[in-house]
């Protein structure tokens, strides 16, 4: 009996071939248009998001639409972190997961190791997406004790901004327990990149990271409730 084929080898830090960027573009274009049609999705302050070089988005997260939702924002390949074991499975999910802009990364074990791979990533100067809170929230307020230093402290190191988005809708359009999006409005609103503290001696003080990631957090509750108010008007 033969053995099934081992997954192809990891390229450092998710890595894109020409083939996946290709890939990455045609479905985020398909994407995009079945986003706009079935969530009459809108998309304000694209004219935010850097043009050229590294950076990250930080999105409020109130939805798991929310991941598809933001890459509308910019036509270029944006990145996101996934888990490894995602990647195990076989040679076409490994290539597939990485074609959708995802990277494998040791998620609840060593977090300093996912925070290595983010850093790559950036260092190769592709944009990142991070969630501060971490996971998906409920509620309308951004929690100060839900907000994760990741973001600011990656950002801090590789001194690259961070782009703060607010997302309006994505939570009544697939609510906690739903299976299926529901078509409701959904706008993002993008807000002024972020310029991350400088670093003291190449080290990023705990003090100064943490103090930015109040700053997004702070920002981040603006566009929310901007976008929750523009849907909440239609």
């Amino acid at each position: 009996m033969t053995s099934p084929p081992k997954p192809a080898p990891r390229r450092m830090g998710g890595e894109m071939t020409r083939v996946q960027r290709a890939v990455f573009k045609l479905l985020r274009t398909l994407l995009e248009g079945l986003m706009r049609l079935y969530f009459r999705l809108e998309v304000r302050g694209k004219e935010n998001i850097p043009a050229t070089g590294p950076f990250i988005l930080a999105p409020v997260h109130r939805s798991f639409i929310d991941t598809p939702l933001v890459s509308a924002v910019t036509p270029r390949v944006i990145r996101y972190m996934g888990k490894e074991a995602m990647w195990d499975g076989s040679r076409f999910m490994a290539f597939f997961l990485t074609a959708m802009g995802g990277f494998p990364v040791q998620r609840g074990s060593v977090d300093r190791d996912a925070l290595r791979a983010a850093q790559e990533v950036l260092e190769r100067g592709e944009p990142l997406v991070m969630f501060p809170e971490g996971t998906r929230r409920e509620g309308e307020v951004v929690e100060a004790e839900d907000m994760h230093d990741g973001p600011a402290f990656v950002a801090s190191r590789t001194q690259v901004p961070v782009v703060p988005v607010g997302v309006g809708g994505s939570a009544r359009a697939l609510p906690l327990g739903a299976k299926v999006p529901r078509p409701r409005k959904v706008i993002v609103v993008v807000g002024e990149p972020l310029t991350p503290p400088e670093l003291v001696n190449g080290r990023a003080p705990r003090k100064q990271v943490r103090a930015f990631t109040e700053e997004m957090r702070t920002t981040i509750q603006q566009l929310f409730d901007d976008a929750r108010e523009q849907v909440h008007d239609r």
